[in-house]
């Protein structure tokens, strides 16, 4: 994988461009994947944003998400998309499998694949160029250190700052993680000297639900929360049956797994979906436990040291138990 500051001296030849990133995007996939959209649009690229899957709705305010392709939707007209295309732009994911359905094509097409990505343990060897960079906040960061760094900042519209400033909050906690480093603020500063409103960005990204995801969210930290006060972690669960009740969507659960975090005391928070193929854990650390070694180790995902992802196919209940069994392997780290 090449140095992606390679690819600067050709950003200026008009090529027929498709960005992806990985299923159910979230604020920063798809904030990095629209701003760099609308930046590259600005070369005379032929630019086409397609998503593994739906995203959730409290996004569709992002300029430029009613032309995005929902792969599992428009299948065809992706194929045809990713078999034309020039340049392939992988964001906020670092490996094909993380797309879904849409990793054969991606492995499959024969164009420049390029990685801008955060993640852990990455597959440059399916890539041509890229950076990834562990200790960025967020891919929305990282575009904007592309755009900087290719000389052509003056091209940052209100279209571009509203987009990577989204992800940059979702990722940072509003500012709060140690990934927040002295470049984010900078990059901020930037963004709100070119007119950003970044209240109305916070207020689209978290005043911006319905009134059964409120509901939902009382239900599970009233009913569906365990602390383990020995080993200072808790867990939360949700059947399917409590999804079809509430109504819950792509993006509903969204930070319901940061709020055990907030009592004293714990250091890891672990929820589990009950989804129709398989069970999806999400997983939240402070401190020095390492929620992507667990999350490979027991539960086949990855991700951040702080911030993981994983799933199993085993039933609810069976992989309740497996995260107990695991949390008692890891006392010691847990102390």
């Amino acid at each position: 994988m090449k140095e992606i500051h390679e690819l600067y001296s050709q950003l200026t030849e008009p090529r027929r461009v498709v960005i992806t990133t990985h299923q159910k995007p979230d604020a920063d996939a798809m904030g990095s994947s629209l701003g760099l959209a609308h930046f590259l649009r600005q070369f005379g690229h032929e630019v086409t944003v397609i998503s593994p899957t739906n995203w959730a709705r409290w996004l569709d305010w992002m300029e430029g998400t009613a032309d995005v392709l929902d792969y599992e939707l428009h299948r065809t007209e992706g194929d045809k998309k990713l078999e034309e295309a020039e340049w392939l732009f992988c964001l906020d994911h670092n490996h094909f499998s993380r797309t879904k359905s849409l990793a054969p094509k991606l492995a499959e097409i024969n164009c420049t694949k390029i990685l801008i990505d955060h993640h852990q343990e990455p597959d440059t060897a399916s890539f041509d160029y890229g950076e990834s960079n562990t200790g960025k906040s967020s891919t929305c960061e990282m575009v904007y250190d592309f755009i900087a760094g290719s000389g052509h900042r003056d091209k940052v519209n209100i279209y571009i700052a509203e987009c990577l400033y989204a992800g940059v909050v979702a990722d940072t906690g509003s500012f709060r993680f140690s990934s927040t480093h002295a470049s984010v603020h900078r990059m901020v500063a930037f963004l709100k000297e070119m007119g950003l409103e970044h209240t109305k960005v916070h207020e689209a990204l978290y005043d911006n639900f319905l009134e059964n995801r409120l509901r939902f969210l009382g239900h599970v930290l009233s009913n569906r929360l365990e602390i383990n006060y020995e080993l200072n972690t808790a867990l939360m669960w949700v059947s399917k049956q409590e999804i079809l009740k509430y109504d819950i969507r792509t993006g509903d659960t969204e930070g319901l797994v940061n709020y055990p975090l907030s009592i004293q005391g714990i250091k890891l928070v672990g929820l589990v979906i009950d989804r129709d193929e398989e069970r999806k854990w999400s997983f939240r650390s402070k401190g020095s436990f390492d929620c992507n070694t667990f999350a490979r180790k027991y539960f086949s995902g990855g991700g951040h040291f702080n911030a993981s992802g994983g799933r199993d196919t085993e039933s609810l209940q069976d992989t309740v138990k497996k995260f107990k069994l695991a949390i008692e392997e890891n006392s010691k780290q847990l102390q």
